[in-house]
């Protein structure tokens, strides 16, 4: 039987590998090794490659006889300049008569920062319904007492209560409309959307509580066939979200603005699309905020937002259902002058001719 090569062999492994002689310099090394430790690492000895100090000791063990087994270490090591959480398996390997050793590299930096995703939601999560929960045990305990016979005071507490409650029913909600987008993310939808119809819609769902605020919608009429592959309830979701946020938090400026724009070419969806903006004249979001406002349970104002209804993950759940639609959310503002959320789909393709 004839042994494949070496280096072939390495070069089959997806992890970093690399391997070093008796004398611990590396003579072998594979593609994603030399992507995390740089070209020119032949012939270097392992130190000067990794210098770190329980995997160092790893490989010394092994060379020298002190030890006969794989050694597994969990280690955040510095390569290029960038420091990675790994598990760094050190394994005995026979080479050129003497003792070698394989030292492979598994990135674990992704899979603890989706730990560390998982605790914050986890945590936030329970931040937001104790606050509720607390209220609602301290206004039931006092109904229990002092309340009791107190028409006005029950009433008041009463009205406090269902408005908490309330808020952890859309909490709730929109973790579990999160969930399911989350889940359906990978799986684009197919079918055909009219925008213009379904966005006259929304704006007659939500121009009663607009007036009502003081505020205009203000929705400028679109070309014909805005079509779009698309889920229409998801679609829904996200243009209500936008406009009725534009019209709780921008609608000191009097007017929201709804439009529908063809773009004959949109650079990141490689192709034409239909961009929908949402355009305000209120007071606008400082620039530290933007980037950080489709994280889950993010706010700008959080008293304010949770005075309002809201939840902290409309914007979450609006970016998860447009990266399912193919598309792209793009936010501008500057204090002072209102804010621009615009949504760009992909155009619905035609049929194909027979």
């Amino acid at each position: 039987m004839t042994l494949p090569d070496p280096l072939k062999l390495i070069e089959a492994v997806p992890l970093a590998m690399l391997v070093v002689d008796g004398a611990a310099r590396v003579v072998l090394a594979n593609d994603p090794a030399r992507a995390l430790f740089g070209d020119g690492i032949l012939g270097r000895p392992f130190v000067t490659v990794l210098r770190h100090p329980a995997i160092n000791e790893a490989v010394e063990n092994i060379l020298e006889g002190r030890a006969h087994s794989r050694d597994r270490q969990q280690a955040r090591i510095n390569a290029q300049g960038r420091m990675l959480s790994v598990a760094a398996t050190v394994t005995p390997l026979p080479l050129n008569g003497g003792q070698g050793a394989a030292i492979a590299f598994e990135d674990r930096s992704g899979i603890e920062q989706a730990d560390a995703m998982r605790r914050d939601f986890v945590a936030n999560v329970s931040h937001e319904l104790r606050t509720p929960l607390t209220a609602l045990a301290g206004f039931i305990e006092t109904l229990r007492g002092a309340a009791r016979d107190d028409p006005s005071a029950r009433e008041r507490f009463l009205d406090i209560m269902q408005r908490e409650a309330g808020r952890m029913n859309r909490l709730i909600g929109d973790l579990l409309s999160l969930s399911r987008v989350e889940a359906e993310e990978r799986s684009r939808p197919a079918e055909s959307v009219d925008l213009a119809a379904l966005l006259r819609n929304v704006v007659a769902t939500l121009s009663q509580g607009a007036d009502a605020a003081g505020v205009r919608i203000a929705f400028e009429t679109p070309p014909q066939g805005v079509l779009v592959a698309g889920d229409s309830d998801q679609l829904v979701q996200v243009f209500h979200n936008l406009i009725e946020n534009a019209v709780k938090y921008g609608g000191s400026g009097g007017v929201v603005t709804l439009t529908i724009e063809s773009i004959a070419h949109e650079p990141v969806l490689r192709g034409p699309a239909w961009a929908i903006t949402v355009a305000d004249r209120g007071e606008g979001i400082e620039a530290q905020h933007l980037p950080r406002l489709t994280e889950r349970f993010y706010r700008v104002d959080g008293h304010r937002s949770r005075e309002r209804g809201g939840t902290g993950l409309g914007l979450a759940i609006a970016k998860h259902i447009v990266n399912r639609h193919r598309g792209r959310l793009r936010i501008e503002s500057e204090k002072g002058k209102g804010s621009r959320f615009t949504v760009a789909l992909p155009v619905l393709d035609p049929p194909a001719s027979k």
